[in-house]
């Protein structure tokens, strides 16, 4: 079982402890965290996280297909497939990528801001 995070930080649960997920939950929460994290960011798990946030050295052009193969690259043994991804350029300066994923005949969505 895993902790819900929110803003970095794990949710109480009103009674001395942490907020706990479940099933599908606990995969989309371990899926998020693997995309957030940027690829070869902890030294002794290099292949922890996603390429992401590399999507600005390409050109626009390819940045949305690169997008889902990081994806595909990040959440690879987790069970999931990646159906679709969608990148938006956000007027931040950031982009958000909205992931469309299959997990046990279930369509989920996720969105990483990088």
């Amino acid at each position: 079982m895993e902790n819900l995070l929110r803003d970095g930080d794990y949710v109480p649960n009103g009674f001395g402890g942490f907020t706990r997920l479940h099933g599908t939950q606990e995969v989309l929460a371990k899926a998020l965290f693997k995309l957030t994290c940027r690829r070869g960011s902890f030294p002794f798990l290099q292949d922890l996280g996603s390429r992401l946030y590399e999507l600005g050295r390409l050109r626009p052009s390819e940045r949305e297909a690169a997008a889902k193969i990081y994806c595909e690259q990040a959440l690879q043994g987790m069970g999931l497939t990646v159906d679709e991804v969608k990148l938006t350029q956000l007027p931040s300066g950031q982009a958000s990528v909205e992931v469309w994923l299959t997990y046990q005949d279930e369509k989920q969505a996720l969105e990483v801001r990088i």
